[in-house]
């Protein structure tokens, strides 16, 4: 069938929720926190995800079969700001895209970039059917213009299936500028903290390909101590498989996976597997993100284990990763798609899942 689009007005969200579209168990609903910002909630019968339809398509919460997925946060609902740290309570953003990761002191942009909190021109719903069945997304169009620099026009998008508790999280974006621009693109989940979870993935965790960052950004507070235990964490990241001590992740910890494996098309995935049996996917093409990044932190205000960010690039800031030929060129006229699939498994989900990860 022809997918049904309906446009998004954000006069026509209230303070209280109040559906707008209903087809099969997919439902959509509109309201507005009382901080201005729209949100729109897209449900099937095993859960929901709270989508920010018109802040940079933001995932603010996703929930399913009754398990919370979000990172915690001392957020109780969206503000608005400049750059991501100013709301930083959400389960998913898109981070980049001219510019990416944690500055550095000689560099100018925002952390994460510009598209996190991007004001997006326009937002829609649409209902439709493609191979894999009945669909319900979200869509947007932001567009970046500036005089004397870069023009790009961004669509993220958002599907849900019925019945489903993974989801598709994409990002189309052209250079529609006369001049070649720079790409720098990380899909960021913020997964939920889970003490005692397990990391699959497609690599060992060996000092080579489970990699420590032990160069600290700026916002960093750290100590003597903290310095030489990164330094020990570097040369043996064994114990950061396991998560079951909470005191090595404050601050944060981040590290690169290198040399993922994937199956003849490139695909590759990750997994965080509860106590409880179950767990968090995560799933995309390397060759779309040549990088997969961790980030975990846990302290009395914010618990997160973003345990695989797939990015075209590390994040260090534009000038670092410009020098390890991390940034990416779009010429004119010329176009990048993005897709990763994510969410939650069940226990049986998991195991299957943890069989086909390190078969990889």
């Amino acid at each position: 069938m022809e997918p049904v689009k309906i446009t998004l007005r954000k006069v026509d969200f209230a303070a209280h929720e109040q559906t707008v579209a209903n087809c099969d168990e997919l439902s959509a609903s509109t309201f507005r926190y009382d901080s201005g910002i729209e949100g729109l909630r897209i449900s099937n019968a095993r859960g929901h995800l709270v989508i920010l339809p018109f802040y940079g398509q933001m995932i603010w919460d996703a929930v399913f079969d009754g398990v919370d997925l979000t990172m915690k946060n001392m957020f109780s609902m969206p503000r608005p700001a400049h750059d991501i740290a100013g709301t930083y309570g959400c389960f998913a953003f898109h981070s980049g895209l001219l510019r990416n990761g944690c500055p550095s002191p000689d560099d100018t942009h925002a952390l994460h970039g510009e598209m996190p909190v991007a004001a997006l021109d326009c937002a829609g719903l649409e209902i439709g059917e493609d191979d894999e069945g009945l669909y319900m997304a979200v869509t947007g169009t932001a567009e970046y213009v500036m005089g004397f620099g870069d023009h790009y026009i961004a669509h993220p998008k958002v599907i849900l299936r019925p019945g489903k508790t993974l989801f598709d999280m994409c990002m189309d974006v052209q250079n529609v500028g006369g001049a070649p621009m720079d790409l720098m693109y990380m899909c960021h989940v913020n997964f939920a903290y889970c003490e005692g979870a397990k990391i699959i993935q497609p690599a060992p965790f060996t000092p080579d390909r489970t990699v420590v960052r032990t160069a600290v950004p700026g916002h960093v507070q750290t100590t003597p101590d903290y310095l030489a235990f990164i330094d020990a964490l570097a040369k043996d990241p064994t114990g950061l498989e396991v998560l079951d001590e909470p005191e090595r992740y404050n601050p944060e910890q981040v590290l690169y996976v290198r040399g993922v494996g994937a199956d003849g098309d490139g695909n590759t995935a990750s997994l965080m597997r509860r106590r409880e049996g179950d767990g968090f996917k995560i799933a995309y093409n390397r060759n779309d993100f040549p990088k997969t990044v961790r980030w975990i932190l846990v302290n009395a205000d914010q618990q997160v284990a973003a345990f695989a960010l797939p990015s075209t690039c590390e994040p260090e800031g534009y000038l670092a990763e410009k020098s390890k030929g991390n940034v990416r060129q779009l010429a004119s006229g010329e176009a990048a798609s993005f897709k990763v699939r994510l969410g939650y498994v069940t226990g049986e989900e998991a195991e299957a899942a943890e069989a086909h990860i390190r078969a990889l």
